[in-house]
């Protein structure tokens, strides 16, 4: 289960939401499927975006541990990995994205951030809907 606080996790998701919001979803033709390559063009073209400063400077502020834990909770969110794989998931995260800037970085190349969190925060168990009533 999650040692961070579910209170960051939707910090993150609404942050993520308001940055889709000012992207359009990104307007990707198949949202399942954004290639590298456009989510690189989005990401330098919201390189100072206001929205997206914001949600970096959270994300790069928690702990390694927590950002870890982020990683892992949107692979399980995505179904890269299954809520029994949670100690795996933790793990591959830790190994494939230490650093902060790293992961900062692959977060927010995920166009579906958002949406994979909240998944992974319903297949581990947690209330979406009662984790995000306390941010708005």
């Amino acid at each position: 289960m999650l040692e961070m606080s579910a209170d960051k996790v939707a910090q993150v998701i609404v942050r993520a939401r308001e940055l889709e919001s000012r992207t359009g979803a990104w307007e990707l033709p198949d949202r399942a499927h954004p290639g590298e390559e456009t989510a690189e063009m989005v990401m330098e073209a919201l390189r100072n975006d206001p929205s997206r400063l914001a949600l970096a400077s959270f994300i790069s502020e928690l702990t390694a541990e927590e950002q870890a834990e982020l990683v892992a909770l949107m692979w399980v969110g995505r179904g890269s990995f299954e809520p029994e794989e949670w100690d795996e998931a933790l793990q591959t995260a830790r190994e494939e994205h230490a650093g902060a800037a790293g992961t900062t970085r692959y977060l927010l190349s995920n166009p579906l951030l958002a949406e994979h969190l909240e998944e992974g925060l319903e297949r581990m168990g947690y209330s979406v809907q009662d984790i995000e009533s306390g941010v708005r």
